[in-house]
Formats: C-alpha cells, structure tokens, sequence
C-alpha cells in the first residue's frame, strides 16, 4: 500500500547559487568536489505521518526566509512498514520524484547497502561536529556517512517518586527488581517496558543485553549471542516475568498501553520514550495533575536503545544540492529548538541540550541527554527487518516459556545468519 500524499509547500533559496560550478569533479568516493548550478531547484521531501501538524510551521519559517526555490513535503502513512515499503518502491524504480526522505535510523544501512542514497562526502559533507556522537553513528553505514540525523530518541525511566520515597532511584536493572517490594506492598506491578510481538521488544531486549554488557551483532551484522552477557540480559527479563516483577499483562504492552497501566498506578517503574513526559503531564485531567509529586523521571537503568530519524538526499534527486542545504538548515541549532517546542522532538546537537531556558519548559531534557550519552544503537544490519522479526520470534517466546533462554538464543543467531544470508 503507497501512502497518500498531502504535500506543504515551502520556498527555498539564498543558498548561494553564484558561487556555485556549472560543472564537477568527481572524487574517489564517488561525489562531487563541487555542485553544479543544476543540481539546484525544487525539491520533494518525504516523511511518516505529521502527527503534531508541525509541516505548517516549517513551511512559514522556510518562506519567510528563502523565497526563491520551492520544496514540497509528502506525508506518508503513520504505519512505519508502510513507510519504509513506499520509499524502497521509490527507490527501486529510480524515480527522481522523492529528494530527501526520512529514514528511520535502523533503515540508514539498509537503504546505503542498496546504492539508494547519496553519501555525504566531498561536497555534500556536512559540519557533525555538535552532533551528539551515538546519534551521528546511526546515520552511517561502512564508515560512510549516508544521513543526517534530525530527530533522536532514547527511553527513561518514569517511576513513581511518592512510592520510592527517599531511597535511591535505580540506575540498573539489578537495583530496580531489589525495590519490587515496594509495589507488591501497593498492590501494583514493579516494572515493565514494551513486551508485545513487535518492533518494541526488539528494542527492549536489545537494551537488556546491552545493559548486561552483551551485544546482539557486530559491526558486520553477524549475531553475537552466545556469549554469558547476552544470555544474562534475556534472563534477567525472563526472571522478572516468572518472579512477576514484570506483570503478566505486559507481554501485551506497546508503549501506550504500558503507559496506561503506570498512569493508572499498575506499575511502578516504567520505561518508555520522552513523548509520553506531555502526556502525563499536561492538562487537568493529566497523571500529574491528578497526582502532585507523584511523577518522577530519571535516566534508563542501563543502556537503552537510540531511536529517531536520519534525512537522506535520494541518489536519484536532480536537485542533490538544495537538498543538501535542506538538511544543514534542518540541523541547525535554530530548527532544532524548534522541533522541541512545537514537535516534542528530540535535538541531535549536543548545544540544546545545555539551554536552560529550553530546560526549564521541559525538565525531561536532561534526564534524556544522560540517556543517550549511555545509549546504543539497534542492530545494525542492511537485512534489519528481518533481524528484528528473528529477535521478536525468539525473545517472545522466552518470556512466554515456551523455549529455553539457551534455545532461544540459539534460534535467534540462526535466524539472523538466516536473514543476512551468512
């Protein structure tokens, strides 16, 4: 199914045209030293569904200061498989319609490995130096540059501070299951992420095998599970669904659901992305509202996993080079303040992160730079949706009891040799 197409109309220009060649030379990576006069003019940018209705807002900011060149925007589905499925039929038939996409990080490699996207070397090679490091590494595949992050993600942990009192808040999976018995004295479940057959348990178990010290891949996209770290982090979740320090409803989870219960004071301990510090507390009718000094945030105990979103230019764009000044203008520090306020997103530049202005409207800010200075990204691979599936086959399984931690491991590393043909 291709998404729809509902397009925002931006003027883009001031990119400095004069001073541009009207002709190249190529280097040895592939790219040009210099960008021609014609790789200049409209371009389409592609993303998933604008959910906040930010497009708009873009749209006036662009305007106001680039009147010359037009730029369009496609809103995809809200479905992220549809979204990937409509930019690879793109892609495939090298159409020239699609200029900067949004990529979702773990599909950067995928669509690298494919010859699909412009790397961003010689004249396309962008200033990263106030990227925060673990966000640049999941626009890259190979070593190459292929994307420029605009948004991040990582979890923290929302707890319930009326409940742990003065004790510590937990900074591991360990020192969280020691304070189970505070919520089984509430009547309530201690923890749980996202646990549900789907991308999310990825997620959540990759972060349980980092935070064990373990790996899921290597840098080739070869599975590393048989290893003590790997095989601890996928028991220790396994552990806590026996125990019942992660409630049997959670192998039900996604992240509203999981949110719903902690809300409705079923969990301690919850761990879920930034977007849901709004929820929780705006308006009247909110959890902290209903619930003063109840809420407390603090960075993931242990070593979550990145999310977020990377644009890439299309190899197959006719106007690569104002799709170039398209994403410098999108990481700038001005834009990412932005996306802040009136997106929820997650800045990629270290600088924003430090604005205490910026801090004070949303206090999770910090709780989330020390988040994703400890995060890692998913596992890597050009076959990540296949690696993600043999993961979530074999994961769920484990924690329903139907296969042993050993045997789903094992299965698991054969499925994603399986996957990547190796």
């Amino acid at each position: 199914m291709r998404a729809t197409a509902a397009t925002v109309t931006l003027l883009l220009g001031g990119l400095g045209l004069a001073a541009c060649s009207s002709s190249t030379t190529t280097t040895p990576g592939g790219t040009s030293s210099t960008i021609a006069k014609s790789e200049y003019g409209p371009i389409t940018v592609v993303q998933g569904k604008d959910n906040n209705g930010v497009l708009p807002k873009y749209a006036a900011m662009w305007n106001e200061k680039h009147p010359d060149q037009k730029v369009t925007y496609k809103e995809q589905s809200d479905q992220a498989d549809q979204q990937l499925q409509d930019l690879l039929q793109n892609f495939q038939q090298k159409l020239t319609d699609y200029d900067v996409v949004s990529t979702d990080v773990v599909w950067t490699q995928q669509l690298a490995s494919q010859g699909y996207l412009q790397p961003l070397t010689g004249a396309y090679k962008l200033d990263e130096s106030g990227v925060i490091p673990a966000v640049l590494n999941t626009a890259k595949y190979r070593g190459i540059q292929y994307a420029a992050p605009s948004s991040t993600d990582s979890q923290i942990l929302y707890y319930r501070k009326d409940w742990l009192g003065d004790r510590p808040v937990p900074k591991t999976y360990e020192e969280m299951f020691k304070l189970c018995d505070i919520a089984k004295s509430k009547g309530a479940g201690c923890y749980s992420g996202q646990y549900a057959k789907y991308e999310g348990l990825t997620v959540n178990f990759s972060e349980a095998v980092n935070s064990a010290g373990g790996t899921v891949v290597n840098d080739k996209g070869e599975p590393t599970l048989d290893t003590p770290e790997a095989k601890q982090g996928l028991q220790t979740l396994v552990d806590a669904f026996k125990d019942g320090d992660i409630p049997k409803a959670a192998i039900t989870y996604q992240e509203e659901p999981g949110r719903q219960a902690f809300e409705a004071g079923k969990l301690m301990f919850y761990t879920n992305w930034p977007y849901q510090y709004s929820l929780t507390t705006t308006g009247d009718q909110s959890f902290a509202k209903k619930n003063p000094d109840a809420l407390g945030i603090a960075g993931f105990p242990g070593k979550s996993s990145l999310g977020g979103h990377n644009w890439a230019i299309s190899q197959f764009s006719k106007h690569k080079g104002t799709a170039l000044e398209f994403l410098k203008w999108y990481q700038s520090e001005e834009i990412q303040k932005f996306g802040v306020e009136n997106a929820s997103s997650a800045p990629v530049l270290s600088s924003v992160y430090e604005d205490q202005d910026l801090a004070k409207k949303f206090p999770y800010l910090p709780t989330l730079k020390d988040s994703l200075d400890n995060a890692v990204p998913r596992p890597g691979s050009p076959y990540y949706q296949a690696v993600s599936t043999a993961i979530q086959n074999n994961a769920y399984a484990a924690l329903q009891g139907s296969k042993s931690v050993d045997q789903a491991l094992t299965d698991m590393s054969t499925a994603i040799k399986q996957a990547s043909g190796s």
